[in-house]
């Protein structure tokens, strides 16, 4: 079992999509479930209408998975296991307080050494903390051993009980952290493969010392990525970077199986440039992403996007514009050398529907063609309606040319109209 676990805290950003990207390949190569954990325990942080939010947008880009859950319905299994531990003397109750424990943050912090719990309250017996009546944490005890595991992307880590600490596993309402929440999940639905960022590398010995102190064994196998920076600002994608939001870049026009294609394609050597996720499935190799930082390039996802367009099918491509005509499709595609986006082939398409005021210098010129298009006969060929028009209107050379093709396609220049006409000549009425 496979799990991608976002927060409903903020956007889904182009990180999570990479990772849920790599979770659905990887669930069809191994022939594995995917489930969808939203980590939604932090209610201070929780954003209503997120977690709905990334499930759509998992539907839209065609991840495959088995259910949905969510944190924060499984605390009661948290809490038991906390129970568990403290009875097998696996952790303890911390009562030491915020401010006392600020403090020797602030101490360590001077001494430029890294803060630890100094184990104050781990030994308190039992009858002494029966009558302390102040709110307490619960700590789970820091490991004996060193934490070792293997990573199968940046390779092996070894991590000392000091590195470890005795950590807080439910804070004093009772509500789990999330490396401990973490570490029961992942216990309770049997995961077999993490995929997640290289930030949480340092969490990965903590997780596994917690599911080691309640005698769970199975072994699991981890995959941290890099982080994906961009490649203007050579700083690591926030949500800061508008790029950074898959439903801005979505709004933007860009296809989700551009998205995707480009998502596969960082830090990876593709077998050719343009993909879809199924084709993905068949030679993505986890193993061989790159170890060094990613590169976010929103030019290069331009182009892919573009070359999506190129091949899309022009009934959908349509009705994506909000048509339902075949040529529209085919008339959008001619812009293509010119647009890379839906939101610019909108904009393209919206020119030639939409009301148009004379042109400047050009007003005289623009009224006779406005009464010869409304008596004109209806032509399947451009350059016989050409012929019409010149010989009623007299109009020819920039005379005819500029006020022609504006009353047309709202525009001055763009592809010939020889090569518009054949898709907009059954709309003439409505663009006139």
């Amino acid at each position: 079992m496979l799990r991608f676990a976002p927060s409903p805290t903020g956007d889904m950003h182009i990180g999570n999509m990479r990772i849920a990207v790599f979770n659905h390949i990887m669930s069809k190569q191994l022939n594995e479930k995917l489930i969808v954990r939203i980590e939604d325990t932090d209610k201070e942080k929780n954003i209503e209408g997120k977690d709905q939010e990334i499930l759509n947008l998992l539907k839209l880009f065609s991840i495959d998975f088995e259910y949905a859950i969510n944190q924060s319905d499984n605390v009661k299994n948290h809490q038991k296991m906390a129970m568990k531990l403290l009875m097998n003397k696996k952790a303890f109750s911390c009562f030491c307080s915020d401010d006392w424990l600020d403090k020797q943050a602030q101490e360590a912090k001077a001494n430029k050494k890294p803060f630890r719990y100094d184990g104050h309250c781990e030994n308190l017996k039992d009858d002494v903390i029966l009558n302390i009546e102040a709110p307490f944490t619960i700590r789970i005890k820091k490991p004996q051993e060193n934490i070792n595991f293997a990573d199968l992307l940046k390779g092996d880590f070894n991590y000392n009980p000091f590195d470890v600490d005795s950590f807080v596993i439910l804070r004093q309402d009772k509500i789990p952290t999330y490396n401990y929440a973490c570490a029961i999940d992942d216990m309770f639905n049997n995961i077999s493969t993490v995929i997640r960022d290289e930030d949480y590398i340092p969490d990965t010995p903590k997780q596994i010392h917690i599911r080691h102190s309640l005698g769970y064994d199975k072994e699991i196998n981890y995959i941290h990525l890099p982080i994906i920076s961009n490649a203007q600002t050579g700083k690591k994608m926030s949500m800061q970077d508008n790029e950074s939001s898959i439903q801005w870049l979505i709004d933007e026009g860009i296809l989700p199986v551009a998205i995707v294609n480009y998502l596969v394609s960082l830090g990876s050597k593709p077998p050719k440039e343009i993909f879809t996720l199924e084709e993905a499935i068949e030679w993505f190799d986890i193993k061989k992403v790159s170890k060094s930082e990613a590169k976010f390039d929103m030019d290069k996802l331009r182009f892919i996007n573009r070359e999506h367009l190129r091949v899309i099918d022009e009934l959908r491509l349509s009705k994506i514009l909000g048509f339902a005509d075949e040529d529209i499709g085919k008339l959008a595609k001619l812009y293509l050398e010119e647009s890379s986006t839906i939101k610019e082939l909108q904009r393209k398409i919206g020119l030639i529907f939409s009301k148009k005021e004379p042109l400047a210098d050009f007003e005289e010129e623009f009224e006779k063609l406005s009464v010869c298009f409304k008596n004109a006969p209806h032509f399947n060929d451009f350059s016989e309606l050409e012929k019409y028009i010149i010989k009623e209107t007299q109009l020819k050379d920039k005379s005819l040319s500029k006020p022609l093709r504006y009353i047309l396609t709202g525009v001055t220049d763009g592809p010939g109209l020889s090569e518009i006409y054949p898709f907009i000549k059954n709309y003439l009425g409505e663009i006139i």
